[in-house]
């Protein structure tokens, strides 16, 4: 097990549980601090507003019936799982993709959190424009898009270091095979001598 999080991606947990427990301190201090829809200016292009959200992302589906939470509740979910296990395949010199990987984990958790308690996201964080506002959303959404920035950056730019830890990681389990392949043998030696 301890190898498992030394030689995979799982060894960035700490980055998610990290990002997840800011997510979670930064919503209920601002649902504790804050009024439903109270709005405080803090920049020119910036408020802190407390809104709830009961659909996705740019509250995709939150005028529905209440179907949606235990949609994206199970979408959260699933997508949690697919992520830990992808850490878990994921050799530890690709270090950015996993990177990547433990920041929309952190983000979807965060997020499935929300739904599964209160049956919506709290989102705060209002950026504007020129009489725009954008969406309001949260740290597990902000900590989604860097994952997801970080993933389409690592696509781009480390093929070769993709290929080379690919390589590195078949090496290792060929050499491991093949130790284990002598091991065997030299049982079986043993074994005939002692007959």
């Amino acid at each position: 097990m301890k190898k498992l999080f030394n030689d995979t991606g799982l060894r960035w947990l700490w980055l998610t549980l990290l990002c997840l427990i800011i997510d979670q301190v930064s919503k209920q201090w601002v649902a504790g601090t804050f009024d439903y829809r109270e709005t405080l200016s803090v920049l020119p292009f910036f408020n802190l507003t407390y809104v709830h959200n009961p659909g996705a992302a740019f509250s995709f589906l939150a005028d529905q019936g209440g179907w949606q939470r235990w949609f994206f509740t199970a979408i959260a979910a699933i997508a949690s799982i697919v992520f830990l296990v992808w850490m878990a395949k994921t050799p530890k010199q690709q270090r950015l993709l996993s990177i990547a990987f433990a920041l929309i984990l952190s983000g979807a958790v965060g997020n499935l959190i929300d739904r599964v308690l209160f049956g919506y996201v709290i989102d705060f964080l209002d950026f504007h424009w020129a009489g725009f506002h954008f969406a309001a959303f949260n740290i597990a959404d902000s900590v989604i898009f860097i994952g997801a920035a970080l993933m389409i950056f690592e696509s781009f730019t480390n093929k070769e270091d993709n290929q080379e830890a690919n390589k590195d990681a078949n090496l290792k389990a060929n050499i491991e095979s093949q130790n284990e392949s002598d091991d065997e043998e030299q049982k079986n030696k043993t074994n005939k001598v002692k007959s």
